[in-house]
């Protein structure tokens, strides 16, 4: 009899079995220099539907970890969202300024085409509509097309309105009203989501701090809305009322969460907390009303969704403002339970994916 051991969490398959993935694909094409990894969480309530992302990892291990803390993500953002999706994401390896082209771009669908609608992809970091319509030469599960095409464009206004609702619950919760003028925002990260952020906020009245991993990105939008600018390690240091981390994963950590002077952390960054059991807890201990990740920056998601079944942006819009009670609907269920934000936004989604899939149960 073969003895089958535990595989250690730092292996790969130790790391799918931690965050209980069905199916992560691995995809390489030397000729287009193609090194990309499909995370397939859960499919339960429906195909997994995620974005790619472009980035230039310090590692193949680094990549990995992204792509299935994603994924995961993903699954609870949909389930939470009421919709009928399951979780995936996916990454390409390289630098988007001078990797990413065509060729890159449609092998890459043709890997996305040969899941047969298992996974379904959409724009995500460094990518835009243009490379949606690449992809969409090879495979049809594809979202977030140009509104010329019949898609739903560009999710990122509508991710940002997402944010700014459940931003604006976690102040009523803090403060005893949504109302955000006069309010101190640090924005980390002002690329296409994070600018349209700024936009409802400068327009309600709040004041604005940012910072930006591309400095002149920073500086243009600091000149554009009237807001402070500082350096990337600076911002956990801002005097303000709300953090806003807006760019990649893991900013909440044990490095920074103690070094924050806010009183409410919402962003439309996914994966904010580096370890949500530890880093969950951590912001209620400092008094911090933390609106979790996967909540407030369903818009997009609920955009895409929106195309995939075929109905009115005006009814992703009007779907994505319900994030406000949403929001204000799971802050109350961890108040009442003892627990943080984040385990009772997990929680809500997973009960969800459990009935469903007890419905599902018989042929």
């Amino acid at each position: 009899m073969v003895e089958i051991q535990a595989l250690p969490e730092t292996s790969i398959f130790g790391q799918i079995a931690e965050f209980q993935h069905e199916q992560v694909v691995f995809c390489h094409d030397h000729e287009t220099g193609l090194r990309a990894i499909i995370g397939i969480h859960n499919t339960v309530l429906g195909p997994a539907l995620g974005g790619t992302r472009m980035w230039h990892y310090a590692s193949d291990a680094e990549a990995l970890n992204d792509v299935l803390r994603l994924s995961r993500g993903m699954t609870y953002k949909a389930a939470i969202s009421g919709l009928n999706l399951g979780g995936g994401k996916a990454v390409i390896i390289g630098d988007a300024k001078t990797q990413k082209n065509e060729a890159l771009l449609r092998k890459f669908g043709r890997f996305v085409k040969n899941l047969n609608g298992k996974y379904i992809t959409a724009e995500d970091v460094n990518m835009t509509t243009k490379d949606m319509e690449y992809i969409r030469m090879e495979t049809t599960h594809v979202a977030g097309l140009p509104e010329s095409m019949g898609g739903s464009g560009d999710p990122s206004p509508v991710t940002a309105y997402g944010t700014y609702m459940g931003m604006k619950a976690a102040a009523k919760k803090a403060f005893g009203s949504d109302s955000l003028v006069g309010k101190r925002v640090a924005v980390q990260g002002v690329g296409h989501v994070g600018t349209y952020l700024l936009e409802h906020l400068t327009k309600e009245g709040a004041e604005i701090v940012l910072t930006d991993y591309y400095k002149e990105r920073a500086e243009e939008a600091g000149a554009r809305f009237g807001a402070k600018v500082v350096g990337l390690d600076e911002i956990y240091d801002q005097d303000v009322d709300i953090y806003s981390p807006c760019a990649l994963g893991a900013t909440l950590n044990d490095d920074t969460i103690g070094r924050l002077k806010c009183a409410v952390v919402a962003g439309c960054a996914n994966n904010q907390l580096k370890d949500e059991n530890v880093h969950g807890p951590a912001l209620v201990e400092r008094g911090i009303i933390y609106a979790p990740d996967f909540l407030i920056n369903a818009g997009g998601l609920i955009n895409v969704y929106s195309e995939v079944v075929g109905s009115s942006r005006q009814g992703a819009l009007n779907q994505t403002e319900k994030i406000y009670d949403y929001t204000l609907q799971v802050l109350e269920k961890a108040a009442k339970e003892g627990s943080h934000p984040q385990a009772a936004a997990v929680r809500q989604a997973e009960q969800r994916i459990a009935a469903i899939g007890r419905v599902k149960s018989t042929y």
